[in-house]
Order: structure tokens, then sequence, then C-alpha cells
């Protein structure tokens, strides 16, 4: 048996006009079209007494064949191409057709007009019949792509092994497949082992071994020919006598290197995002851990979310910082570097820590975002087109104020008297746009029962609504999160906001002044999610 399915690998050829023997071949051809893109069927051809070609029988079809009156795909088997296509009968298309069936050299029709386009068919002979693939143009002129796509069929070939008289029959492109001079003949069994790649052996074996139990095989293997590697799909099956043993071999030998290649190369993207994935992953937390709870500050306490993007995308550049100073002082910012992976992450890191840095020889929000920028700017010299936002605040608990500065950042939203609403921002570019930028700051008030909200962008953005709609949603959710909780209101706000950008990262950073009697919140951020 193992003698048997080697061969038949690459020898096989489909019966004659035998009706039984007919039946399984032309389902291995219908198991083949059910995978071919395009329009392309298998059709047989009625003869008259004199061999004339009468018509032709769709006998196996694609998914995407059809004709002009709406059937498609298995709903063309067993119809009359000359009802279908009456155009097909002139022109001489029978003709050709007639001189593929009888020659066995392929042939090309066309282009022709049919309704309101123009077309090419492509004829192979396969066993008794013939294998179409049409090929539709563009109205204004040939696609050499579609032109192309008509020589798919030469990627198939066919063939038998009579096991009874020992005889191997190729098609012609079973030996173009495997590059061979037919003047050679069939490969033998072990020509054909030679060539096998070894990897593939228990793959092999696993085939001969349901081939064995009287299934029919459709398994890829790999062969090395004339230095490189081909993919080779092999649909094959046997007729049987009564006792099951396999009389004759015949099947389908299709050529995918194109599309096992391709899907290779995928898998290799895919693998290398995955690894850039979990590497920019491990950075993102390594340099910007979230506390589980919220932080107690000298007179307030401020509370943190972060959200990644949906999970087919990278991590991204958002950031934050909230940091106690020496002179009892709160720094608050929030950033984002834009664009999304290591990059992103490691131009994070280097902005989130020199802020942290800076903030130790000056903490005037407008001079630390004039320093971040110098340093963004020359970053963009290494890394072109880099860009990125920030907002910073200093909040000073002794005098209840808030001054703070934005390079392009949305604006932080205030909470005051059951009232929230959007800051008016002081001038300030984005960073690494202006090597000598300046930023302005802004002074206001920050009493018990204000919450201040500093957020990225993908709080606000979504790619169906507008950034107008978007702020005014998350403006109604921190209404009604302090109106829910006047006394303690980080978690209710963490809790009902919502991601409205899944393809972009959001960090949040609620703030309210406290007295120093105020409920630890962390069971409340563990038992709500943000998102």
């Amino acid at each position: 048996m193992a003698q048997a399915y080697a061969e038949a690998v690459s020898s096989l050829r489909p019966p004659a006009a035998d009706p039984d023997r007919a039946e399984p071949w032309l389902a291995v051809v219908q198991r083949v079209l059910d995978v071919t893109p395009g329009m392309c069927g298998y059709l047989t051809a009625e003869r008259d007494t004199t061999g004339r070609v009468t018509d032709l029988i769709w006998a196996a079809a694609t998914p995407e064949a059809s004709t002009p009156d709406g059937l498609r795909g298995s709903q063309l088997v067993g119809r009359r191409a000359s009802r279908q296509l009456p155009a097909a009968g002139r022109g001489g298309r029978w003709e050709v057709y007639q001189s593929v069936l009888d020659t066995g050299c392929p042939a090309a029709v066309g282009p022709f007009r049919h309704g309101d386009a123009a077309y090419t068919v492509r004829a192979h002979r396969l066993g008794q019949g013939l294998l179409l693939n049409w090929t539709r143009h563009d109205p204004g002129g040939p696609s050499a792509a579609r032109v192309a796509g008509t020589e798919r069929p030469a990627t198939l070939g066919w063939g038998e092994w009579d096991l009874i008289t020992g005889d191997i029959f190729w098609s012609e492109h079973l030996y173009r497949i495997y590059e061979r001079d037919p003047r050679l003949g069939p490969l033998s069994r072990d020509e054909s082992d030679a060539l096998a790649v070894p990897e593939d052996a228990p793959l092999i074996r696993a085939a001969l071994e349901a081939f064995d139990r009287a299934a029919q095989v459709d398994v890829t293997t790999r062969v090395r020919i004339g230095g490189r590697v081909k993919f080779l799909r092999t649909v094959a099956d046997a007729v049987r006598d009564a006792a099951g043993r396999p009389q004759r071999i015949y099947g389908i030998v299709q050529d995918v290197t194109d599309r096992e290649n391709d899907a290779r190369r995928l898998a290799e993207v895919e693998r290398r995002l995955a690894d850039e994935h979990e590497l920019a992953g491990r950075l993102q937390r390594i340099i910007l851990p979230i506390p589980e709870g919220p932080i107690e500050f000298p007179g307030l306490k401020v509370a943190l979310r972060y959200l990644p993007a949906g999970r087919e995308s990278l991590v991204g550049g958002d950031w934050y910082q909230a940091t106690g100073l020496r002179d009892g002082s709160v720094l608050l910012a929030v950033g984002d570097v834009a664009g999304h992976g290591t990059p992103a992450a490691t131009t994070m890191a280097q902005l989130r820590h020199a802020l942290r840095a800076l903030a130790v020889t000056t903490s005037d929000p407008g001079l630390l975002l004039t320093q971040l920028n110098k340093l963004t700017c020359e970053l963009e010299r290494e890394n072109p087109e880099l860009s990125a936002t920030a907002v910073v605040a200093r909040f000073d608990p002794h005098r209840q104020e808030i001054v703070w500065a934005q390079a392009g950042h949305p604006p932080p939203l205030l909470s005051r008297a059951g009232r929230t609403a959007p800051l008016e921002r002081p001038p300030g570019p984005m960073l690494g746009v202006v090597d000598d930028a300046t930023y302005a700051t802004s002074r206001l008030p920050f009493r018990i029962g204000d919450v201040l909200l500093l957020y990225t962008d993908g709080l606000i953005e979504n790619r169906r609504r507008g950034l107008d709609d978007g702020l005014a949603r998350v403006t109604r959710t921190v209404d009604e999160a302090v109106r829910a909780s006047p006394q303690q209101p980080l978690a209710q706000l963490l809790a009902r906001l919502r991601r409205a950008n899944p393809d972009d990262d959001t960090c949040v950073l609620a703030a309210r002044p406290v007295t120093g009697e105020t409920r630890d919140l962390r069971h409340h951020l563990l038992r709500t999610p943000l998102g």
C-alpha cells in the first residue's frame, strides 16, 4: 500500500467512460474546485455518432462559477452549457474545445463579448472532460493580472496507477509540476521517495494509513525539485474491489507553493509582531506601573487607570506621572506618544522619567514642558515624525491651588458644584514640533468637592463619532459619578468611564482634594473594571 500511494501522489489518471468509475473521479475534481478561486468548471462532452462534440455538461464547478441565468456553483452541475451560454457554439469555440479534447493541448478562446463584459476562456483536457477557466476583463481593456489568472489550471496535474496491469500515466501538467521530461516517463517509487522532504514522513505515513482504511486522501507535502522546495497538494482516491482493496488509484496534484509560502510569511510576520507586543508589554509594565488602589498625598487623593488598546494592537505610548515633590506640592501629568509598539513605549519611558528628573530643578509646569519639548525635538532627529502631547499640573496643598500647562493635549475636566466642564487651555504646541516653543500656565482654585480629570485622547476619540461628542459623553459621565457618590467620587468615576476608542490606549488620572478622613477605595477599583 505504501508503494501504491507513494506513486499515486505523482501518477494519477481519471477513469474512462465507465459511469461507476467516473463518479469518484468527479468527486475528486469537485474537492479541488471547492478551494479554487475564480470561475472555473469541469465539463464533460456529449458527442454525436461521428465523435463531434455537440454539447458540454457541467460536472463540477467552483463556488464562484456562475452563468447568466443566475445559477452558481453546485447548481450548475448537470446543466448543458449550450443552453446557459448559447454564444459558446458560435465563433469556432466548440471546435477549439474539440481540439483540446482530441489532442490534449490546452488552448485559449477570446477575448469575446458576453453581455456587458469581455471574457477569455482557457481550456485544458482533464481525463475525459474539459477544465475551463473564465477570466473577465476590465472594461478599459485586458487586465494583465486577470489574463495571468487564466494560467491557474496549469498548477493542476492528474494521473492514474492501474494496480492490476501496473500501468502508470501522467498528464502533461503533472510532468510540468515535477519539472520532468515526459520522455523519461513517470517517477519510480525510489525517485519519488528521493524528492520527499524527510520531515514530512509522519504526514505521509498518516495519509497512507487513512488511504488503507478506504478513505479519500487530501494531503499537502513538500518535495525538492530543481534545488527548491515545492508544496504539492494531492487529492487521491481509488476504485476498490468488493473486499475494499484498491484496483486503480487516481487523483489530482496541485502545486500550492505560492499559497503555502505566503501563509508562512504571514505567520512569520505575526510571530514577530507577537514578540514585539510581548517585549513592549513587559517594558511598559516596568516603566509604567499602575497602582492597585488610590494614591494618598498631602491634601490630595489620586486614582489611576490604564486601558491598553484591543488585543490585536500593540501597546502604546500613553503615560502618567503622580509624584510628591520636596516642597510638599504634588506633580500630576498625563501624556501620549504617537504610535504603538516598542518605539512608542521607549519614548514614553524617556519622557516620563525626564519629567520626574526635571521636577527636581523646577516645579513650574510651563518650564517643565519647555524642557520636555527640547528633549522630544532631540529624539525626533533620531526618529523622524515623532510627536507627543502632554498636560502637566502642580497642586499646592497650602494654597489649595493648581497651576497647569498643556502641549497640544485635550483639556482637563473640572467638576465643581455638580457641573463638569473642560478647562480653557493655555497656549502650547505639541511636543517635538517647534524647537524653541514656550508654554503658558493657568491657575485655578482646587478645593474640597472638586474633581479634576486628566486623560489621553483614547477616552474621547471614536471612529464613528467626533471629538466633541466624545468629550460631551465623558462630561456627562463625570456628572453622574459625582452625583452618585459626592463624598467619594473617584471609584464611581473610574467604574463608569468607558474606553471610546478600542484602537488606542487610554490613560486616566482622577484627583480630588481631601481632608485626610477618606476611605480606602482599593476594593472599589478592583471590583469595577473601567472599560
